[in-house]
């Protein structure tokens, strides 16, 4: 075997990691949502490792289509939602909109006023939380 084309498959690797969520970061958040004695598989958390970098690579990509048919070079959180509308997550969209709102909100407090923890963020997690409706869509 030559060094080539074991370099090639080192370099394939590192590249596919660089496109994913760090794997630890993606065990945390399904272990949110599960009963606090369950435990993940490895093969779970990879797999889902997969799913939610593919997600955010096809909802980017529409958003970023937008913004080349418009000319402009940034995507921003608008054209994220309307992304997700077009892509035909309904329910979505609009949860992530108020959020996204909300955050304008609370960043623009933050600019002009001193810093305060008086944030509810119970709230805003569960904002993105799926609730166990939209969870039981899944199953």
């Amino acid at each position: 075997m030559d060094d080539s084309s074991n370099k090639f498959s080192v370099d394939e690797t590192a590249n596919q990691q660089e496109r994913l969520l760090p794997i630890a970061n993606v065990g945390r958040i399904m272990k949110q949502i599960l009963p606090q004695n369950a435990k993940i598989s490895k093969e779970a958390k990879e797999t889902m490792q997969e799913c939610v970098s593919e997600f955010i690579s096809f909802v980017t990509g529409e958003a970023s289509d937008k913004c080349k048919k418009e000319r402009r070079k940034t995507v921003n959180g608008d054209d994220v939602c309307w992304a997700m509308a077009t892509l035909g997550f309904d329910d979505y969209a609009p949860p992530l909109k108020r959020y996204l709102d909300r955050y304008r909100d609370l960043e623009g407090d933050r600019s002009t006023t001193p810093q305060t923890n008086n944030i509810n963020e119970d709230h805003d997690d569960q904002l993105l939380r799926p609730s166990s409706s939209s969870a039981a869509k899944f199953n």
